[in-house]
């Protein structure tokens, strides 16, 4: 059975793949706006981990609106919400069995209801699948430091392929470089550089 998984790069999409390839043949999937090149964070790290990989392209309006609402908020969440939500559809449109992503149960943002999980797989048919949402954010630190090598700091400073980055980018160009520091609180960001032997 083929499995498109959201892919960053980052532990969390990489764990998730770890997860679930003793079921299906996982192919990691990048969403890309066309803004920057860090799809090929995931892509190298997709590479050194021996997965397949892909790169889907999202609609860059759907990107515009995102940065205008983060601006107008404050604060990301909305608009990194919408944005998952475009690249899973993305996803699910692909000729594949089942879609997943790294959410994780403890993450504020981005989420996947029950309602929208069902809703994309009615009309795509496709299984969605979420292996992280039992874990909670103690229990996916141990698992990966067992297993991964990673590179972790703050988001502006590690590379990988998540919204954010091309986010950024946008918000910046749009509202000036100020608004990115009002926007996005300082968090800390990973990058998979490969499995521990």
């Amino acid at each position: 059975m083929d499995l498109a998984l959201l892919y960053s790069g980052g532990k969390d999409s990489t764990l998730a793949a770890l997860l679930l390839d003793s079921f299906y043949d996982v192919t990691l999937v990048t969403g890309w706006f066309g803004v920057t090149d860090d799809w090929c964070h995931a892509r190298d790290a997709a590479e050194t981990l021996g997965y397949g990989f892909e790169r889907v392209e999202l609609d860059r309006a759907v990107a515009g609106e995102a940065v205008d609402r983060m601006h107008s908020d404050g604060f990301p969440r909305h608009g990194i919400q919408q944005v998952h939500a475009h690249a899973l559809e993305r996803v699910a449109e692909l000729d594949v069995t089942a879609i997943a992503d790294g959410t994780r149960r403890d993450d504020r943002v981005p989420t996947v209801s029950r309602a929208q999980a069902q809703s994309l797989e009615d009309r795509h048919d496709v299984d969605y699948l979420s292996p992280l949402s039992g874990f909670g954010r103690r229990a996916i630190d141990r698992l990966v430091e067992r297993r991964l090598e990673v590179e972790s700091g703050p988001s502006d400073e590690v590379k990988k392929a998540d919204y954010e980055s091309e986010l950024r980018v946008l918000l910046a160009e749009r509202h000036g470089p100020g608004a990115v520091g009002a926007v996005f609180p300082e968090h800390t960001q990973t990058r998979v550089r490969g499995l521990r032997e």
